[in-house]
Protein backbone atom coordinates (compact mmCIF):
# COMPACT_ATOMS: atom_id res chain seq x y z
CA UNK A 1 0.00 0.00 0.00
CA UNK A 2 2.79 2.42 0.91
CA UNK A 3 4.65 1.77 -2.33
CA UNK A 4 1.44 2.18 -4.36
CA UNK A 5 0.61 5.45 -2.64
CA UNK A 6 4.10 6.82 -3.26
CA UNK A 7 3.85 5.78 -6.90
CA UNK A 8 0.49 7.54 -7.29
CA UNK A 9 1.93 10.68 -5.75
CA UNK A 10 4.96 10.77 -8.03
CA UNK A 11 3.43 9.44 -11.25
CA UNK A 12 -0.12 10.82 -11.17
CA UNK A 13 -0.78 13.62 -8.68
CA UNK A 14 2.46 15.59 -8.92
CA UNK A 15 2.85 15.53 -12.74
CA UNK A 16 -0.79 16.52 -13.20
CA UNK A 17 -0.54 19.64 -11.07
CA UNK A 18 2.83 20.64 -12.45
CA UNK A 19 1.25 20.84 -15.90
CA UNK A 20 -1.18 23.47 -14.61
CA UNK A 21 1.54 26.02 -13.90
CA UNK A 22 0.62 29.26 -15.69
CA UNK A 23 3.89 30.61 -17.03
CA UNK A 24 2.30 33.72 -18.55
CA UNK A 25 0.03 35.10 -15.83
CA UNK A 26 1.34 33.40 -12.71
CA UNK A 27 -0.17 30.92 -10.33
CA UNK A 28 -1.88 27.80 -11.62
CA UNK A 29 -4.75 27.38 -14.05
CA UNK A 30 -8.10 27.31 -12.28
CA UNK A 31 -10.24 24.87 -14.25
CA UNK A 32 -9.99 21.48 -15.90
CA UNK A 33 -13.48 20.17 -16.55
CA UNK A 34 -14.64 16.56 -16.41
CA UNK A 35 -13.76 16.07 -20.09
CA UNK A 36 -10.17 17.16 -19.27
CA UNK A 37 -10.54 20.44 -21.15
CA UNK A 38 -8.23 23.10 -19.72
CA UNK A 39 -9.62 26.63 -19.47
CA UNK A 40 -6.64 28.96 -19.31
CA UNK A 41 -8.89 31.97 -18.67
CA UNK A 42 -10.88 30.49 -15.81
CA UNK A 43 -10.85 32.36 -12.46
CA UNK A 44 -8.14 31.40 -10.00
CA UNK A 45 -9.37 30.67 -6.51
CA UNK A 46 -7.10 31.92 -3.76
CA UNK A 47 -7.86 28.83 -1.69
CA UNK A 48 -6.78 26.65 -4.61
CA UNK A 49 -3.55 28.62 -5.03
CA UNK A 50 -2.79 28.42 -1.29
CA UNK A 51 -3.38 24.68 -1.28
CA UNK A 52 -1.08 24.20 -4.28
CA UNK A 53 1.57 26.28 -2.52
CA UNK A 54 1.17 24.10 0.58
CA UNK A 55 1.33 20.94 -1.53
CA UNK A 56 4.58 21.67 -3.36
CA UNK A 57 6.28 23.08 -0.25
CA UNK A 58 5.48 19.89 1.64
CA UNK A 59 6.47 17.64 -1.23
CA UNK A 60 9.85 19.38 -1.19
CA UNK A 61 10.12 19.00 2.59
CA UNK A 62 9.41 15.28 2.30
CA UNK A 63 11.41 14.35 -0.80
CA UNK A 64 14.00 17.17 -1.09
CA UNK A 65 13.46 17.53 -4.86
CA UNK A 66 14.52 21.05 -5.86
CA UNK A 67 12.04 21.10 -8.74
CA UNK A 68 9.15 20.99 -6.27
CA UNK A 69 10.49 24.13 -4.65
CA UNK A 70 10.31 26.01 -7.94
CA UNK A 71 6.59 25.20 -8.19
CA UNK A 72 6.05 26.26 -4.59
CA UNK A 73 7.86 29.53 -5.25
CA UNK A 74 5.69 30.12 -8.34
CA UNK A 75 2.52 29.76 -6.24
CA UNK A 76 4.00 31.95 -3.49
CA UNK A 77 4.84 34.73 -5.94
CA UNK A 78 1.26 34.80 -7.24
CA UNK A 79 -0.11 34.86 -3.70
CA UNK A 80 2.00 37.77 -2.49
CA UNK A 81 1.88 39.82 -5.70
CA UNK A 82 -1.80 39.48 -6.57
CA UNK A 83 -3.90 37.85 -3.84
CA UNK A 84 -2.92 40.07 -0.90
CA UNK A 85 -4.88 43.26 -0.26
CA UNK A 86 -2.17 45.85 0.25
CA UNK A 87 -4.66 48.44 1.57
CA UNK A 88 -6.95 46.61 3.99
CA UNK A 89 -4.95 43.45 4.61
CA UNK A 90 -5.85 39.82 4.14
CA UNK A 91 -6.23 37.74 1.00
CA UNK A 92 -9.07 38.02 -1.48
CA UNK A 93 -11.45 35.22 -2.40
CA UNK A 94 -11.12 34.97 -6.19
CA UNK A 95 -8.78 36.29 -8.89
CA UNK A 96 -9.12 36.46 -12.66
CA UNK A 97 -6.80 34.39 -14.82
CA UNK A 98 -4.50 37.41 -15.18
CA UNK A 99 -4.40 38.35 -11.50
CA UNK A 100 -7.20 40.90 -11.19
CA UNK A 101 -9.58 40.81 -8.23
CA UNK A 102 -12.94 39.22 -9.08
CA UNK A 103 -14.31 38.67 -5.57
CA UNK A 104 -12.78 40.90 -2.90
CA UNK A 105 -14.51 39.43 0.15
CA UNK A 106 -12.34 38.31 3.06
CA UNK A 107 -13.18 34.95 4.62
CA UNK A 108 -11.50 33.62 7.74
CA UNK A 109 -11.27 30.17 6.11
CA UNK A 110 -9.30 31.67 3.24
CA UNK A 111 -6.93 33.57 5.53
CA UNK A 112 -6.29 30.35 7.45
CA UNK A 113 -5.27 28.43 4.35
CA UNK A 114 -2.88 31.19 3.37
CA UNK A 115 -1.25 30.94 6.82
CA UNK A 116 -1.12 27.16 6.47
CA UNK A 117 0.63 27.43 3.10
CA UNK A 118 2.99 30.24 4.10
CA UNK A 119 4.08 28.32 7.20
CA UNK A 120 5.12 25.34 5.08
CA UNK A 121 6.77 27.57 2.49
CA UNK A 122 8.77 29.28 5.23
CA UNK A 123 9.74 25.86 6.61
CA UNK A 124 11.01 24.88 3.16
CA UNK A 125 12.82 28.10 2.27
CA UNK A 126 13.37 30.07 5.50
CA UNK A 127 12.31 33.19 3.57
CA UNK A 128 11.40 35.71 6.26
CA UNK A 129 9.00 37.56 3.96
CA UNK A 130 6.67 34.55 3.88
CA UNK A 131 6.60 34.40 7.67
CA UNK A 132 5.98 38.14 7.89
CA UNK A 133 2.95 37.82 5.63
CA UNK A 134 1.65 34.92 7.71
CA UNK A 135 1.96 37.07 10.83
CA UNK A 136 -0.08 39.89 9.25
CA UNK A 137 -2.84 37.40 8.45
CA UNK A 138 -2.71 35.89 11.93
CA UNK A 139 -3.02 39.29 13.60
CA UNK A 140 -5.85 40.28 11.27
CA UNK A 141 -7.80 37.12 12.18
CA UNK A 142 -7.20 37.68 15.89
CA UNK A 143 -8.09 41.38 15.79
CA UNK A 144 -11.12 41.26 13.53
CA UNK A 145 -12.49 37.71 13.43
CA UNK A 146 -12.00 36.34 16.93
CA UNK A 147 -15.07 36.66 19.13
CA UNK A 148 -16.26 35.54 22.55
CA UNK A 149 -17.60 32.36 20.93
CA UNK A 150 -15.24 31.16 18.22
CA UNK A 151 -14.48 33.19 15.12
CA UNK A 152 -16.56 35.30 12.76
CA UNK A 153 -16.21 34.11 9.18
CA UNK A 154 -17.38 36.37 6.35
CA UNK A 155 -16.22 39.93 5.82
CA UNK A 156 -16.19 42.59 3.12
CA UNK A 157 -13.01 43.91 1.56
CA UNK A 158 -12.90 46.51 4.33
CA UNK A 159 -13.38 43.81 7.01
CA UNK A 160 -16.99 44.55 7.83
CA UNK A 161 -19.10 41.51 8.77
CA UNK A 162 -21.20 40.21 5.90
CA UNK A 163 -23.39 37.30 4.76
CA UNK A 164 -21.64 33.96 5.38
CA UNK A 165 -22.72 32.13 2.23
CA UNK A 166 -19.34 30.77 1.10
CA UNK A 167 -19.00 28.10 3.80
CA UNK A 168 -22.63 27.68 4.86
CA UNK A 169 -24.43 27.68 1.52
CA UNK A 170 -25.48 24.12 2.24
CA UNK A 171 -28.40 22.38 0.55
CA UNK A 172 -29.76 21.19 3.89
CA UNK A 173 -29.51 24.59 5.52
CA UNK A 174 -31.10 26.18 2.47
CA UNK A 175 -34.01 23.74 2.76
CA UNK A 176 -34.48 25.03 6.31
CA UNK A 177 -34.12 28.64 5.19
CA UNK A 178 -31.11 29.41 7.39
CA UNK A 179 -27.47 30.41 6.99
CA UNK A 180 -24.90 29.48 9.60
CA UNK A 181 -23.04 32.28 11.34
CA UNK A 182 -20.18 29.91 12.14
CA UNK A 183 -19.03 26.54 10.88
CA UNK A 184 -17.00 23.64 12.19
CA UNK A 185 -15.19 23.58 8.85
CA UNK A 186 -13.75 27.08 9.23
CA UNK A 187 -12.84 26.49 12.87
CA UNK A 188 -11.06 23.24 11.98
CA UNK A 189 -8.92 24.92 9.36
CA UNK A 190 -8.00 27.82 11.64
CA UNK A 191 -6.77 25.18 14.07
CA UNK A 192 -4.94 23.39 11.26
CA UNK A 193 -3.27 26.63 10.15
CA UNK A 194 -2.28 27.69 13.65
CA UNK A 195 -0.84 24.23 14.29
CA UNK A 196 1.67 24.61 11.45
CA UNK A 197 2.23 28.29 12.19
CA UNK A 198 3.11 27.49 15.79
CA UNK A 199 5.27 24.56 14.71
CA UNK A 200 7.53 26.85 12.68
CA UNK A 201 7.46 29.92 14.97
CA UNK A 202 6.97 28.64 18.56
CA UNK A 203 5.26 31.99 19.15
CA UNK A 204 3.58 32.13 22.58
CA UNK A 205 0.59 34.10 21.28
CA UNK A 206 -0.06 31.51 18.57
CA UNK A 207 0.22 28.76 21.18
CA UNK A 208 -2.38 30.49 23.37
CA UNK A 209 -4.83 30.74 20.50
CA UNK A 210 -4.20 27.12 19.52
CA UNK A 211 -4.90 26.01 23.06
CA UNK A 212 -8.12 28.04 23.02
CA UNK A 213 -9.18 26.33 19.81
CA UNK A 214 -8.63 22.88 21.29
CA UNK A 215 -10.87 23.82 24.22
CA UNK A 216 -13.53 25.29 21.91
CA UNK A 217 -13.67 22.05 19.94
CA UNK A 218 -14.08 19.99 23.08
CA UNK A 219 -16.67 22.26 24.74
CA UNK A 220 -18.71 23.54 21.81
CA UNK A 221 -18.14 21.40 18.71
CA UNK A 222 -17.93 17.85 20.05
CA UNK A 223 -21.27 16.27 20.96
CA UNK A 224 -20.72 13.71 23.72
CA UNK A 225 -24.14 12.13 23.16
CA UNK A 226 -23.62 11.37 19.47
CA UNK A 227 -19.81 11.09 19.57
CA UNK A 228 -19.61 13.38 16.56
CA UNK A 229 -18.84 17.00 15.70
CA UNK A 230 -21.61 19.51 15.17
CA UNK A 231 -21.32 21.25 11.82
CA UNK A 232 -23.26 24.53 11.66
CA UNK A 233 -23.70 27.06 14.46
CA UNK A 234 -25.30 30.35 15.41
CA UNK A 235 -23.20 33.25 16.65
CA UNK A 236 -22.98 31.73 20.14
CA UNK A 237 -21.65 28.39 18.85
CA UNK A 238 -24.96 26.60 19.37
CA UNK A 239 -25.71 23.91 16.78
CA UNK A 240 -28.51 24.82 14.40
CA UNK A 241 -29.13 21.59 12.45
CA UNK A 242 -28.85 17.80 12.68
CA UNK A 243 -26.03 17.06 10.25
CA UNK A 244 -23.17 14.56 10.60
CA UNK A 245 -20.29 15.22 8.19
CA UNK A 246 -18.39 11.94 8.08
CA UNK A 247 -15.40 13.32 6.21
CA UNK A 248 -14.87 16.24 8.55
CA UNK A 249 -15.09 14.02 11.62
CA UNK A 250 -12.38 11.62 10.48
CA UNK A 251 -10.23 14.53 9.24
CA UNK A 252 -10.67 16.37 12.53
CA UNK A 253 -9.86 13.20 14.49
CA UNK A 254 -6.24 13.39 13.38
CA UNK A 255 -5.87 17.17 12.95
CA UNK A 256 -6.97 17.73 16.54
CA UNK A 257 -4.48 15.14 17.74
CA UNK A 258 -1.75 16.82 15.70
CA UNK A 259 -2.57 20.22 17.18
CA UNK A 260 -2.45 18.91 20.75
CA UNK A 261 0.84 17.15 20.10
CA UNK A 262 2.40 20.31 18.65
CA UNK A 263 1.22 22.34 21.67
CA UNK A 264 2.96 19.78 23.92
CA UNK A 265 0.65 20.24 26.90
CA UNK A 266 -0.13 16.83 28.38
CA UNK A 267 -3.54 17.79 29.73
CA UNK A 268 -4.66 18.97 26.29
CA UNK A 269 -3.18 15.89 24.62
CA UNK A 270 -5.15 13.56 26.89
CA UNK A 271 -8.34 15.65 26.70
CA UNK A 272 -8.22 15.62 22.92
CA UNK A 273 -7.20 11.99 22.49
CA UNK A 274 -10.08 10.84 24.69
CA UNK A 275 -12.71 12.03 22.22
CA UNK A 276 -10.86 11.86 18.89
CA UNK A 277 -10.65 8.09 19.38
CA UNK A 278 -14.43 8.09 19.84
CA UNK A 279 -14.80 10.09 16.62
CA UNK A 280 -12.78 7.48 14.71
CA UNK A 281 -14.73 4.55 16.15
CA UNK A 282 -18.04 6.26 15.37
CA UNK A 283 -17.05 6.84 11.73
CA UNK A 284 -15.94 3.21 11.52
CA UNK A 285 -19.36 2.21 12.83
CA UNK A 286 -21.73 4.45 10.86
CA UNK A 287 -19.96 5.70 7.72
CA UNK A 288 -18.05 2.79 6.19
CA UNK A 289 -20.12 0.97 3.56
CA UNK A 290 -19.33 -0.92 0.35
CA UNK A 291 -15.59 -0.43 0.79
CA UNK A 292 -15.57 3.33 1.35
CA UNK A 293 -16.91 6.17 3.48
CA UNK A 294 -20.28 7.70 2.74
CA UNK A 295 -20.51 11.47 2.53
CA UNK A 296 -22.80 12.60 5.35
CA UNK A 297 -26.07 12.16 7.22
CA UNK A 298 -28.79 14.81 7.40
CA UNK A 299 -31.38 13.80 9.99
CA UNK A 300 -32.32 10.29 8.79
CA UNK A 301 -31.13 10.77 5.21
CA UNK A 302 -27.70 9.34 4.31
CA UNK A 303 -25.78 10.64 1.29
CA UNK A 304 -23.86 7.61 0.02
CA UNK A 305 -21.74 9.52 -2.49
CA UNK A 306 -18.07 8.57 -2.24
CA UNK A 307 -16.04 11.80 -2.33
CA UNK A 308 -12.32 11.96 -3.13
CA UNK A 309 -11.27 14.01 -0.13
CA UNK A 310 -13.27 11.98 2.38
CA UNK A 311 -11.55 8.73 1.40
CA UNK A 312 -8.16 10.48 1.57
CA UNK A 313 -8.78 11.86 5.04
CA UNK A 314 -10.23 8.51 6.07
CA UNK A 315 -6.93 6.78 5.36
CA UNK A 316 -4.98 9.24 7.51
CA UNK A 317 -7.62 9.30 10.23
CA UNK A 318 -7.77 5.52 10.52
CA UNK A 319 -3.98 5.14 10.51
CA UNK A 320 -3.80 7.79 13.22
CA UNK A 321 -6.45 5.92 15.21
CA UNK A 322 -4.44 2.71 14.89
CA UNK A 323 -1.37 4.49 16.21
CA UNK A 324 -3.39 5.70 19.21
CA UNK A 325 -5.22 2.45 20.00
CA UNK A 326 -3.30 -0.45 18.46
CA UNK A 327 -6.61 -1.67 17.01
CA UNK A 328 -5.66 -3.30 13.71
CA UNK A 329 -9.24 -2.95 12.44
CA UNK A 330 -8.31 0.66 11.66
CA UNK A 331 -5.40 -0.47 9.46
CA UNK A 332 -7.76 -2.80 7.62
CA UNK A 333 -10.12 0.12 6.99
CA UNK A 334 -7.28 2.28 5.68
CA UNK A 335 -6.23 -0.50 3.30
CA UNK A 336 -9.83 -0.94 2.14
CA UNK A 337 -10.14 2.78 1.40
CA UNK A 338 -6.94 2.74 -0.63
CA UNK A 339 -8.22 -0.22 -2.62
CA UNK A 340 -11.46 1.65 -3.30
CA UNK A 341 -9.57 4.76 -4.38
CA UNK A 342 -7.45 2.73 -6.81
CA UNK A 343 -10.49 0.99 -8.26
CA UNK A 344 -12.94 3.87 -8.55
CA UNK A 345 -11.57 7.33 -7.73
CA UNK A 346 -8.23 7.49 -9.54
CA UNK A 347 -9.03 8.57 -13.08
CA UNK A 348 -7.49 6.06 -15.50
CA UNK A 349 -7.59 8.50 -18.41
CA UNK A 350 -4.21 9.90 -19.44
CA UNK A 351 -3.31 13.41 -18.22
CA UNK A 352 -5.83 13.29 -15.41
CA UNK A 353 -5.76 12.84 -11.65
CA UNK A 354 -8.66 11.75 -9.36
CA UNK A 355 -12.39 12.09 -9.87
CA UNK A 356 -14.21 14.42 -7.49
CA UNK A 357 -16.77 11.77 -6.51
CA UNK A 358 -18.52 8.59 -7.59
CA UNK A 359 -21.96 7.22 -6.84
CA UNK A 360 -22.84 4.03 -4.98
CA UNK A 361 -21.90 1.99 -8.04
CA UNK A 362 -18.49 3.65 -8.35
CA UNK A 363 -19.52 5.76 -11.35
CA UNK A 364 -18.49 9.44 -11.72
CA UNK A 365 -21.91 10.36 -13.08
CA UNK A 366 -21.96 13.85 -11.53
CA UNK A 367 -19.08 14.72 -13.89
CA UNK A 368 -17.70 17.36 -11.54
CA UNK A 369 -14.53 19.15 -12.63
CA UNK A 370 -11.12 17.58 -12.11
CA UNK A 371 -9.81 21.03 -11.14
CA UNK A 372 -11.80 24.00 -9.87
CA UNK A 373 -11.59 26.37 -6.88
CA UNK A 374 -12.22 23.56 -4.36
CA UNK A 375 -10.65 20.58 -6.18
CA UNK A 376 -6.97 20.52 -5.35
CA UNK A 377 -3.96 18.32 -4.43
CA UNK A 378 -4.28 19.17 -0.74
CA UNK A 379 -6.33 16.19 0.53
CA UNK A 380 -5.01 13.36 -1.62
CA UNK A 381 -1.49 14.80 -1.65
CA UNK A 382 -1.52 15.16 2.11
CA UNK A 383 -2.73 11.59 2.49
CA UNK A 384 0.29 10.43 0.51
CA UNK A 385 2.63 12.58 2.62
CA UNK A 386 1.17 11.36 5.91
CA UNK A 387 1.33 7.67 4.95
CA UNK A 388 4.93 8.08 3.86
CA UNK A 389 5.95 10.12 6.91
CA UNK A 390 4.39 7.67 9.33
CA UNK A 391 6.27 4.75 7.80
CA UNK A 392 9.83 4.66 9.06
CA UNK A 393 11.15 2.93 5.91
CA UNK A 394 10.11 5.66 3.43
Amino acid sequence: MIAEIKQNLLETISPFWKKLKDEKWGGFYGLVNYDLELDKKAPKGVILNSRILWYFANQYLLLANEEDLTYARHAYTFLKDYCLDKEYGGVYWMMSYDGKVIEDMKHTYNQAFAIYALSSYYDATKEQEALDIAYTLFYKIEKVCREKYGYGEAFTKEWKATYNNKLSDNRYLCSEGIIAEKTMNTLLHILEAYTEFYRVTKDKKVKERLEDLLVIFKNYVYNENTESLEVFFDNHMQSITDLHSYGHDIEAAWLLDRAAEIVEEEALIQMTKAYTIKLAYKIKEVAFEEGALNNERYKKQIDKTKVWWIQSEGIVGFINAYEKTGDEAFLELAAALWQYIQTYLIDKRSNSEWYWEVNEKGEPISKKAIVEPWKCPYHNGRMCFEVMRRNKDV
